[in-house]
């Protein structure tokens, strides 16, 4: 533990009313396109939460998706919601959060995924996520349906233990308002 700070992982059932509002109050801060589709997207998985300052100040969540890839379903650990609150940028933090998760999805799921801003891609390049090459789909109530959109943006964990082909389609199960 950094003597400023402390890393919490904590279940959605156990953030409490009032962290809950503390991680959505910094979600709508540091994203200006922040929605509540995107918001209940963090929800229902496990919580990783930088302390300091009396509050929380970084945030990242792993929710448990289905992804299809090479014909099979695969039991995704799928990150959302990694935020920092602006004048806390740069200091390792976001690393501090991505870390349990990234252990959570090697020990607990067959791979991991994310979408991620031009921004994000750069901290997720660094941290080992490789970009996804291949196109990308979701499963809707309507059948499988191209995200070309999504192409260039989402990003895979190696530590999980599916071997994935790069170049070849990945598949989302379907949710609200967007796939990735």
């Amino acid at each position: 533990m950094n003597g400023a700070w402390r890393v919490e992982v904590v279940h959605t059932a156990d953030l409490g009313s009032i962290r809950r509002s503390a991680v959505r109050a910094l979600l709508y801060e540091v994203f200006d396109d922040m929605t509540e589709p995107d918001w209940e997207h963090c929800l229902g998985g496990v919580h990783a939460l930088t302390v300091a300052d009396g509050g929380i100040v970084a945030h990242a969540a792993l929710v448990a998706r289905r992804l299809g890839h090479r014909g099979r379903p695969l039991r995704a650990g799928y990150v959302e919601g990694v935020a920092v609150r602006p004048d806390r940028q740069r200091q390792g933090l976001g690393s501090a959060v991505m870390a349990p998760l990234e252990r959570m999805i090697v020990d607990a799921y067959e791979v991991g995924a994310l979408a991620a801003t031009d921004d994000g891609a750069r901290f997720y390049t660094a941290r080992g996520w490789r970009s996804w090459a291949g196109r990308t789909w979701s499963l809707t109530p309507d059948g499988a349906v191209r995200t070309p959109d999504d192409d260039d943006c989402v990003f895979v964990w190696p530590g999980a233990s599916e071997p994935l082909d790069l170049t070849g389609d990945l598949l989302a199960d379907w949710r609200d308002d967007c796939a990735w």
